[in-house]
């Protein structure tokens, strides 16, 4: 049985990832702040599937909690085979209204956390000559829109240079690109979604489901929806100025995700 790890695991798009993986027989480690959190869902993934799940209570926005995460993708007795780097936030307010800490702490976890552990990983991976990687990003990568969409574009042109490095040695690298998903992500942004229209929203269990069928294939880069892959279509026609300003004034009303 393989091994699979989960950051931001006990909601959203991370829950549903550690869902699909036990249901298909892979064991879990679970990784997010919440302990109690975890605890109920590695008992439910285990009474459930019968694999076994490990927690591990860690934030990623300080040195310690991505140090411990890095020492479990490090151990070479218990490989990690799948690291899903899904841990993120965002924060309410333009730029200049969000305070330089919570900016900060947000480049901790979808930039720094996300460099260390997909390296972590990918070092022992490479060893094996097997393994794969996901990093969690967004289509506000694709937009001008603050500093979350710039983190989130980093993560998209670091985890394609990655794939590219290693290219040959048995390691998948993809970015994961969703859209609006029904998640615990706005409420926790104090961000209301009362606006957003109907067709943007996508379910989480379909997402992954897609996410993994990418990867299986050996994308780096995955949309996984036919609207939000059209709708980006139209970004890439659209000239930057022009995008720009619509990207803000819809960040502004919808959120950055």
């Amino acid at each position: 049985m393989t091994t699979a790890l989960i950051t931001g695991s006990t909601a959203g798009i991370g829950a549903a990832f550690a869902r699909r993986l036990a249901a298909q027989g892979h064991n879990l480690v679970l990784v997010a702040r919440d302990t109690k959190r975890l605890g109920e869902q590695a008992t439910e993934l285990h009474d459930r599937h019968n694999i076994e799940a490990e927690v591990l209570s860690a934030d990623l926005a300080t040195d310690e909690g991505i140090a411990a995460v890095e020492a479990r993708l490090g151990d070479r007795k218990h490989p990690v085979d799948l690291l899903v780097n899904n841990a993120g936030f965002g924060n309410k307010g333009r730029y200049l209204e969000v305070s330089m800490a919570d900016e900060l702490a947000m480049l901790k976890v979808h930039v720094e956390a996300v460099l260390r552990l997909t390296s972590a990983a990918t070092e022992s991976m490479r060893s094996r000559g097997r393994g794969g990687v996901i990093n969690v990003a967004s289509v506000a990568a694709f937009v001008p829109r603050g500093t979350y969409g710039a983190s989130k574009a980093w993560v998209v042109q670091f985890t394609q240079g990655a794939a590219k490095d290693l290219g040959g040695s048995g390691v998948r690298l993809m970015a994961l690109c969703p859209g609006f998903v029904r998640t615990e992500f706005h409420e926790r942004a104090g961000m209301g979604t009362d606006n957003i229209p109907g067709w943007m929203w996508l379910d989480a269990d379909k997402l992954v489901a897609s996410a993994l069928a990418d990867l299986a294939r050996g994308k780096t880069v995955s949309i996984p929806d036919p609207r939000y892959k059209a709708l980006m279509g139209v970004v890439k026609l659209t000239p930057r100025g022009l995008l720009g300003g619509v990207s803000s004034r819809t960040g502004r009303k919808y959120g950055p995700q």
